[in-house]
């Protein structure tokens, strides 16, 4: 008697269209579910290996259905496109999810828990807070400056900014108003964006690995808190240049005939994690220029020869190298001091 031993799920808010083969990798499964008959019908399935793509509420299904006992694999999206013939709807691509995952090479996302999930919550609410309290600010900047009210960069200004503007008696009555609109939005918003970051900041005391990983200069609590979150298994990779390459921080390879090609960055993976990275590394140069902190000997060198922007994705994908190590082994980090230079930077 055939038996399943794959099926591949096409996923959406209300219809799934299932594609399953028997051992002889015959088409034995095309079937197309509304979602409130999903659970029922795996329900009454012998355990089998499962594939989605890892896109909106992948990580859910993959939850329940583990529960069911089944084996569940997540696919990236685009290593799933390979395997789509001539045409696109649900059907075809509950065939390419199916054979994708039956490749020994293809490469899975882990499924989340609901508690780390949770905690990739709280970094979207606090990135979103961010931006939301950015344009504000950016908005009462460029109202302020038609009136001749120009103050310096940085969210410390605003509030001054807002009194100006509240006790300036020569700006008509309407636009006083409209300040004082922006300044209570402003507020919120700034309140909201402190308690999210404070949550953020007590799931990283919370966590030991999270603590070790912000030791290491140019990753800090913020970092070291989404590091923890997103990178479920750092063992699924090889070493740190794969993991650095997972965060979009290797060259492109455009090499042939023997020739061997490197361009830019490929910025693929998760861009908030590689815009910390980068941003934590142009931190420690910027403290190197100024004579604080720890200066590398490679790195004082890589800045006589390379741009700043160059040298600080130099110093993330070192940095991205670190962290693996350390999420990996355990360990904590330890400066070498054999890398540490007296020289001043130069830019």
């Amino acid at each position: 008697m055939t038996k399943l031993i794959r099926i591949g799920v096409d996923t959406s808010k209300s219809v799934f269209q299932l594609h399953g083969v028997d051992e002889a990798e015959q088409p034995l499964l095309r079937k197309k579910l509304r979602r409130a008959q999903m659970m029922a019908f795996f329900a009454k399935l012998e355990a089998t290996k499962i594939g989605m793509e890892a896109c909106g509420a992948s990580h859910h299904w993959a939850r329940e259905l583990e529960a069911l006992g089944h084996e569940v694999v997540l696919l990236p999206p685009q290593y799933v496109k390979a395997y789509l013939k001539r045409g696109k709807n649900d059907a075809a691509d509950a065939e390419a999810i199916c054979e994708a995952m039956s490749r020994p090479t293809m490469r899975f996302v882990p499924v989340k828990d609901a508690h780390r999930q949770a905690a990739q919550m709280l970094i979207g609410l606090r990135e979103a807070a961010l931006r939301h309290r950015t344009r504000v600010s950016n908005t009462i900047r460029g109202h302020a400056a038609e009136f001749g009210l120009v103050v310096p960069k940085g969210l410390a200004h605003i509030e001054p900014l807002l009194e100006r503007a509240a006790a300036d008696e020569m700006l008509p009555l309407l636009a006083r108003e409209m300040f004082a609109l922006l300044a209570e939005q402003f507020r919120r918003v700034d309140a909201e964006a402190k308690a999210i970051t404070a949550k953020l900041m007590a799931y990283h005391r919370d966590h030991e690995q999270s603590r070790r990983l912000a030791e290491v200069p140019a990753i800090g609590p913020i970092g070291a808190a989404n590091l923890t979150i997103k990178v479920v298994d750092p063992k699924a990779f090889r070493s740190g240049r794969d993991f650095a390459a997972w965060l979009g921080l290797t060259p492109k390879d455009h090499s042939t005939a023997g020739k061997t090609r490197l361009g830019v960055i490929t910025r693929a993976g998760d861009e908030a994690l590689r815009c910390l990275l980068v941003s934590g590394a142009m931190a420690v140069i910027q403290q190197a220029n100024r004579g604080r902190g720890h200066r590398p000997a490679w790195l004082v060198e890589l800045l006589k020869r390379k741009t700043l922007k160059q040298a600080a994705v130099a110093l993330a994908n070192k940095t991205a190298r670190i962290a693996w190590k350390l999420m990996v082994s355990g360990e904590r980090y330890q400066q070498p001091l054999q890398e540490i230079s007296t020289a001043p930077a130069s830019a």
